[in-house]
Formats: structure tokens, sequence, C-alpha cells
């Protein structure tokens, strides 16, 4: 009897401990201490971009964003394409979106600005105004396209694999 007592009470404390530490990092988190996403904030995998949008990464002076496999993400990153000089978008036969995509964009004196694969159907690139040609693989057949950035304002390019 005594035994099963000593139990409950190391059990009670075991449980105490752990629901205390889970509120004190809970009100740690909130003080800025983690980063990382919650039910009430707009941001995507805990990034700071906000409305849904995925992380914005960087190579060399090239900023990217790639993603849209969920509807909200694909909701933001089709709202922020005015923002962004290049937009790229990969589908398959029937216009399923597709990920996975390996991307490669050169400029006009084929140096290679970006090499990456896109997280989802859509990529957002920040690149200086000027000529690429962009060279999208997907399943080992390769696309290329030869874009022109404006100086103001924006272009899309898509990439259609058919019988994949």
């Amino acid at each position: 009897m005594k035994t099963q007592r000593n139990q409950q009470t190391i059990v009670a404390a075991a449980l105490c401990a752990a629901l205390t530490l889970g509120l004190a990092g809970g009100a740690y988190a909130q003080q800025g201490g983690v980063s990382g996403g919650s039910a009430t904030d707009n941001t995507s995998a805990g990034n700071t971009n906000g409305g849904g949008l995925p992380q914005v990464q960087q190579q060399g002076d090239v900023s990217y964003v790639s993603g849209g496999v969920g509807q909200d993400e694909s909701r933001a990153l089709q709202a922020a394409q005015s923002e962004w000089p290049l937009t790229l978008r990969f589908t398959g036969p029937t216009s399923n979106f597709l990920a996975d995509v390996q991307v490669r964009i050169v400029d006009a004196h084929d140096g290679e600005v970006l090499n990456t694969t896109s997280r989802g159907p859509f990529m957002l690139v920040r690149l200086h105004p000027g000529r690429y040609t962009v060279h999208a693989k997907y399943n080992d057949r390769e696309q290329t396209h030869t874009v022109t950035v404006p100086a103001h304002g924006n272009v899309k390019s898509a990439f259609v694999w058919s019988g994949q």
C-alpha cells in the first residue's frame, strides 16, 4: 500500500514538473526567445515574411522564395508575384502542380546566378534587370526558357511537363 502511494506521489510530481516546464516554455516563446509560428500569427513555418509566404532564401545577390504546395502558401505566393521581378511556375500534363524542380538561372554572359530546387510549383526570384536563361529540370527532363527581367515590373515563365 505504501509503495503504491509512493508511486502515485512520484507520478503526480513528474506530471506537475512537466506541466510547469511546458508553461514556462510557452511563456519563454511568447517573449521572443523562440522563433516559430503559432495559431495566431500569419507566418509560414515560423518565418517573418507574414501572410503565409515561405521563407525568403538568398544565394549570392539573388533572393528567391519557392513553394505553394498548400493552399495558403500558394495564395500567398500568387499574391506576392507583382513584387518580384521573375515568377516561375511548374506544372504537369493535367495542370497539376509540381515540386522538386531543379532550377538553374544563368545571365547573358553564361554566369550562373542561381542553382537550387523549387520546393513547390511557384518560385519568385529577385534578379537585376537583364536577359537570363532559366533551366528547369524535372524527372530528368529539362526545359529552357529565355526571359528578360525589366527594370520596372515583372515577367512570368511557365514550365509545363507533358506525359509525366
